[in-house]
């Protein structure tokens, strides 16, 4: 079973503990701060559009790509609400109504992603990277950020640390609630820096609950192989931080937040061979 098959209908549910709000004004202020404050951004990993829709909502126009097609039919279905929240299903977390232009969704596999242009942006949250799990592939992804990105534009990405993987160990994690339930059964690789977990989920399918498992697998990099992998691909690394902080990254620190910017283009804006 593809990983975020089913996860993806209590995705939302589940992950309402993160600070989307504070994460995407972080976020809109480094771009700000780099002089985009419009135009076309590419989300990676974009899921649910959790993120897209706010950066939709502070006036860029966004580009979300996603390799599950369940995850992107939930952000289409917060799309459908926005134009229709009359349809919205009362069971399901409230989607965003406000004033927008349209989300451009594309399903594709962040290793082989293709645009119709290039961007002023990239933006890649929920240590949606990590799931790439050799370094050969991580390149790839960055060589097509790079590839598709407008001369001097950034690409602003968070991934989880060793730290944090350490931190999660060999742990059991459960949570119900009305719409569902989860058992997330937890595992770490130090030697190969990979993260396992095993998830079991009860999804509510009207008075019952249909039990779905995924395995899901992620890996740590250390900071400097991402710097390394970011000049290989085109790219110079502007900063490393603590995620959403712009605190130093300490040896304890379980998320990062690396901006990038692109210079490999000429003046035609054609990439530089390698």
């Amino acid at each position: 079973m593809s990983i975020y098959e089913h996860f993806s209908e209590v995705y939302d549910l589940f992950m309402d503990n993160v600070s989307y709000n504070e994460w995407a004004e972080y976020l809109i202020r480094r771009l700000r701060a780099e002089g985009i404050e419009d135009g076309l951004i590419c989300e990676l990993g974009c899921g649910t559009g959790n993120m897209t829709v706010r950066l939709r909502d502070a006036g860029y126009d966004m580009i979300g790509v996603d390799s599950s097609g369940p995850m992107l039919a939930e952000a289409f279905k917060k799309e459908l609400y926005r134009k229709n929240p009359e349809l919205a299903d009362r069971d399901l977390p409230p989607a965003e109504t406000g004033p927008g232009r349209d989300i451009l969704y594309l399903q594709q596999d962040m290793r082989a992603f293709e645009l119709y242009g290039t961007v002023r942006a990239f933006i890649s949250v929920c240590d949606s990277l990590n799931y790439i799990l050799e370094e050969e592939e991580l390149l790839q992804v960055f060589r097509l950020v790079n590839n598709y990105l407008d001369p001097g534009g950034i690409f602003l990405f968070d991934m989880n640390t060793a730290a944090r993987y350490e931190q999660i160990g060999e742990s059991t994690i459960a949570e119900n609630r009305e719409q569902g339930s989860f058992i997330w059964e937890n595992s770490y690789d130090p030697v190969t820096q990979r993260n396992r977990y095993d998830l079991t989920l009860f999804v509510r399918e009207d008075r019952l609950y249909r039990k779905y498992e995924e395995v899901h697998l992620e890996r740590a990099y250390s900071p400097d192989t991402l710097v390394a992998l970011i000049e290989q691909a085109g790219m110079e690394c502007l900063e490393i931080s603590e995620a959403y902080t712009d605190a130093p990254v300490t040896e304890d620190t379980e998320r990062i937040l690396i901006v990038a910017r692109e210079c490999l283009k000429g003046p035609d804006g054609k990439s530089v061979p390698l």
